[in-house]
């Protein structure tokens, strides 16, 4: 199976992510790592041409990289087309040449005629093959195609094949088509193409990208296109972090080698961390929840037989299982939280009476575990009487102000005790708990080194009792990154200060606990 990642190309075009050229080359060398066999990127701009000239000095052991353009304009030749000579001059083994397959595509949007589409496709195809090039043809709205034109879409293919493109992709562009559509055009275009590899590349508008590109795998694709998280316009594309272990573990087709599936998760976290977005914890397979169990019965049961609630073994794509501590758990599914620490901890000490009882009395307070694992473990830790005291606080100060300067608006000082000494640090930031953050940080920064390494991806706050309106008691959660894992901690308090301090601090310790 050929999997071809995208996230380099159609990923960059998702709302709310940019890539720099440097963050380009490291998400190229996790790939590479993983053993995928296509990178795919665009050459339109000149981020984008600057990361193929860095690229080469990558030196991939697994994957090509491959240049994605457009086939040459209408009335022209692809030798005098200035987009086709960017795709050359990118000098990658493989080239991505994407064409209209869709006569509502050719007549509106092209505005050309089907005759020009078919020799644009050829030409361009041709123009590439002849410099060496293995070529990817993306067949561009062809399902939607199929749906008004069959025969035409099917020539656009036939243009493609004609002019030396080895693979033949159908693309889902607009993500609304079912996988058992999907299915039985794959198969028939298969049968129509035995000597081409045919691919599919699905959009997730409808929400079955994955199931789609399973679907066409059925029938007889053998090279897939996807991003990894889904990154892509609109919803994303088919979510390769999902598509790769369905493959591979539930159907028995071979994407990437079995020993290098196992690092997925990792390899999930440190894209979405370099992407900004954090991993969102519903990811199926690599996501935080992906293996959570909440209830008391889940919990019981998966703890007698793990194939009672979870479908895979968590270890099979790098991730694990979570057993949720909330005040519908049972202490048997508090226990292996506190085992974990705490190998030689019986069930019935004293340690996990204390666990258990505190538990209840935050929880009563508003508190709320399940969510925020790192405070749990620092929890424990406090019940074990075995948590360092990193630092202490003698008191912090905070100021707020408008009109404000440089997107600045607060300030905050802070005096604390490490090692013995008493530091003084103050900071400015965007609001008040990035000031008290960075003031932390600075106090803390030659004492711990490492908390350079840690970033805050993402804050939330919940109003715990509305009906007291500003009065109301909140609940801050804090997720920290330091590229190689993500974890998140938890504060609660009617100040929104203080429970962000609360949090924030638990980040910290976690961190300088490893």
């Amino acid at each position: 199976m050929q999997i071809l990642d995208s996230t380099l190309r159609d990923g960059a075009q998702a709302e709310g992510v940019s890539f720099s050229v440097n963050d380009r080359l490291e998400i190229a060398r996790i790939l590479d790592g993983l053993g995928l066999h296509y990178i795919e990127a665009g050459c339109a701009n000149p981020k984008e041409q600057e990361f193929f000239r860095q690229a080469a000095a990558l030196h991939l052991k697994n994957a090509k990289l491959c240049a994605f353009g457009a086939t040459r304009r209408k009335d022209s030749r692809a030798g005098g087309d200035n987009n086709c000579r960017a795709l050359l001059e990118a000098a990658t083994p493989v080239v991505s040449l994407v064409g209209k397959s869709s006569a509502l595509h050719v007549h509106e949007i092209l505005q050309t005629s089907q005759a020009e589409n078919l020799a644009m496709i050829e030409d361009s195809c041709r123009f590439f093959s002849q410099k060496g090039r293995e070529v990817i043809f993306d067949a561009e709205h062809f399902l939607d195609g199929w749906a008004l034109d069959p025969a035409y879409a099917i020539e656009a293919l036939r243009a493609a094949a004609k002019g030396g493109a080895r693979t033949l992709v159908l693309c889902d562009t607009n993500g609304g088509s079912l996988p058992w559509d999907v299915e039985e055009i794959t198969r028939f275009v298969c049968k129509e193409f035995p000597d081409s590899t045919i691919g599919i590349h699905a959009h997730d508008d409808n929400g079955m990208a994955t199931a789609s590109t399973c679907a066409a795998v059925r029938a007889g694709a053998r090279h897939v296109q996807g991003t990894f998280l889904g990154f892509g316009e609109r919803v994303g594309n088919a979510n390769l972090s999902a598509v790769m272990p369905n493959l591979q573990l539930k159907l028995g087709y071979n994407c990437i080698p079995e020993e290098n599936l196992t690092r997925l998760t990792d390899c999930a976290l440190q894209i979405a961390s370099i992407a900004n977005t954090g991993l969102r914890g519903n990811t199926p397979f690599v996501g935080a929840r992906a293996f959570a169990h909440k209830g008391g019965m889940h919990s019981d049961g998966v703890l007698k037989n793990p194939a009672s609630f979870e479908h895979i073994d968590p270890a099979a794509v790098g991730n694990r299982r979570r057993l949720l501590v909330s005040e519908v758990a049972g202490r048997a599914a508090i226990y292996p939280r506190i085992q974990r620490l705490y190998p030689e901890i019986d069930i019935e000490s004293p340690v996990t009476e204390r666990v258990v009882a505190a538990l209840k009395d935050l929880e009563f307070g508003g508190y709320s575990f399940e969510g925020a694992d790192a405070s749990f473990d620092l929890l424990i830790r406090r019940c074990r009487e075995t948590l360092p005291s990193f630092f202490e606080l003698i008191g912090y100060n905070v100021l707020d102000r408008l009109p404000y300067e440089n997107e600045r608006s607060a300030t905050a000082t802070l005096k604390i005790r490490v090692k013995g000494n008493l530091k003084i640090a103050a900071a400015e930031g965007e609001g008040p708990v990035n000031a008290l953050d960075l003031a932390l940080r600075e106090a803390l920064r030659e004492f711990y080194p490492v908390l350079a390494q840690v970033r805050l991806i993402d804050y939330k706050v919940r109003i715990m009792e509305s009906a007291a309106g500003t009065e109301s008691q909140v609940r801050v959660l804090i997720t920290s990154s330091d590229h190689a894992r993500q974890w998140t901690t938890v504060g609660v308090s009617r100040d929104i200060i203080e429970a962000s301090w609360e949090a924030l601090v638990d980040s910290i310790i976690y961190k300088l606990l490893e």
